[in-house]
């Protein structure tokens, strides 16, 4: 069955579906949806996915949507996917969903609150808004926290495992959405959390070559963010 994704690679948990498939030898078609240019607003991306969000997947007759879902649905369809990114194991198993569970009231909600207010919603011709960037930096900085002295425990990677699930791939990803931001502001908020970075490093390392490939986009889209920002100031 011929599997298409449906992303945007700014988003999050596009790159994070991406990098899963490539890493892992399973062939798809990119259907790229451009947020800021209202694409998935579109009635025809509504059909695929009636939330209206990326990313989302249409493998054969089988539709679906949120990255979370997608990525154990893609670790369970797919034979050659090794056993670590979602064990066999129920117990082990649980102890993923618990993280992916976490992920999305904490430390999604806090980065998305952080960079969409800093800087992120000029692409969408939206102000910013310093108290929720704010709101969005505190719970981001609560959250990494949480990830430095709970989930990552002995191991290099979450619940102590010696190699990365898909809840390391889903957290880094969004991690590595601050990126865009000022180098000062990442220095503030990455700086000093070691264990993160270091994990977020092993990570890359285990995906490599295709987490740089695919978060390539990165570099381009904050100058081009940063060029927005100053004209915005000058007004």
């Amino acid at each position: 069955m011929a599997l298409k994704l449906y992303v945007d690679r700014m988003s999050q948990p596009s790159r994070a579906i991406l990098i899963f498939c490539k890493k892992n030898g399973i062939e798809f078609e990119e259907v790229k949806i451009e947020l800021a240019k209202g694409q998935h607003r579109t009635p025809e991306f509504a059909e695929v996915n009636p939330m209206k969000q990326v990313p989302a997947i249409v493998h054969g007759d089988f539709t679906l949507f949120e990255s979370h879902a997608i990525l154990i649905y893609l670790a369970s369809a797919f034979s050659e996917v090794a056993d670590h990114w979602y064990p066999a194991d129920v117990r082990q198993r649980a102890k993923i969903h618990s993280v992916l569970d976490w992920h999305h009231s904490n430390l999604r909600r806090g980065s998305a609150g952080y960079n969409f207010n800093t800087i992120i919603a000029l692409a969408f011709g939206l102000p910013l808004n310093p108290n929720a960037a704010a709101e969005g930096e505190k719970l981001l900085s609560a959250s990494l926290a949480t990830i430095e002295s709970f989930w990552l425990e002995d191991g290099p990677f979450l619940l102590g495992n010696s190699q990365p699930s898909i809840a390391d791939l889903a957290l880094v990803c969004e991690i590595m959405q601050i990126e865009v931001a000022d180098e000062n502001d990442r220095e503030r908020i990455l700086g000093p959390h070691k264990r993160i970075l270091k994990w977020i490093e092993d990570v890359k390392n285990a995906t490599a070559p295709h987490f740089d490939d695919i978060h390539g986009i990165m570099s381009p889209v904050k100058e081009r963010l940063k060029e927005l920002k100053a004209r915005v100031n000058k007004l």
